[in-house]
């Protein structure tokens, strides 16, 4: 499995032959749309968390561009559908085996909403499995002991956990997080992209580093392999 990081929560995983699109939001990240073309961008899948525009952005787009498949929450499959793209609905506690592995829509805490203000369902991770790797995607989300739930069905290679505070979890609660999903290997995410949730980058990895684990930090357009 290859994960490749364009900024934010946007992520390509290259899982066998299938290309997995996560929260495409690149060309309104600063960070990244001078360094990122999506018309390159290849999409089997658009797998999205939720409603927010600094997850949903450029998922029309990229889907027109290649086919791809929507997957998230009933009300975000329903917006897609009626807009004519081909969607896999789905809702919390549902998981579904897809051509490149297993994938459950699990709980998190935030809020859901089109830039227009129209309902976005509720917000959601995704846990992946792969044919020999396991990921766990978070979204955006506060630090749940519904996490806790996770390693009692899926041993985790690798975390994706947003670590840029006043929207979602910041590093200590990422830390615990990383606690209640037994896995000590985490990307992080949602960070930067905007004044409110810039971090310290060496701060934050020695924070987890105290802690026994690691904590990746990514540059826009680096990858990683499982």
């Amino acid at each position: 499995m290859k994960i490749t990081f364009y900024g934010q929560n946007t992520l390509a995983l290259k899982i066998g032959d299938i290309n997995v699109l996560v929260d495409p939001f690149v060309t309104g990240n600063d960070l990244a749309k001078d360094k990122v073309d999506i018309k390159d961008i290849k999409a089997d899948y658009i797998l999205l968390t939720h409603a927010h525009q600094d997850h949903t952005l450029d998922a029309e787009a990229i889907a027109k561009n290649t086919g791809a498949i929507i997957v998230s929450n009933y009300e975000i499959a329903n917006h897609y559908e009626a807009k004519g793209f081909e969607v896999h609905p789905m809702n919390h506690g549902g998981s579904w085996d897809f051509e490149f592995g297993k994938v459950k829509y699990v709980n998190a805490i935030h809020t859901s909403s089109f830039p227009d203000g129209s309902y976005g369902g509720q917000p959601g991770g995704f846990v992946i499995e792969g044919e020999h790797k396991n990921v766990y995607i978070a979204g955006d989300t506060a630090l749940t002991m519904d996490m806790k739930l996770i390693p009692m069905q899926t041993n985790l290679d690798l975390a994706v956990l947003p670590i840029g505070d006043n929207f979602t979890m910041g590093v200590e609660d990422a830390i615990i997080a990383s606690d209640f999903i037994e896995c000590d290997k985490i990307l992080g995410c949602h960070y930067d992209t905007f004044g409110y949730i810039e971090i310290d980058h060496e701060e934050a990895k020695r924070k987890f580093y105290e802690k026994g684990k690691d904590l990746m930090l990514l540059e826009i357009g680096e990858a990683i392999e499982l």
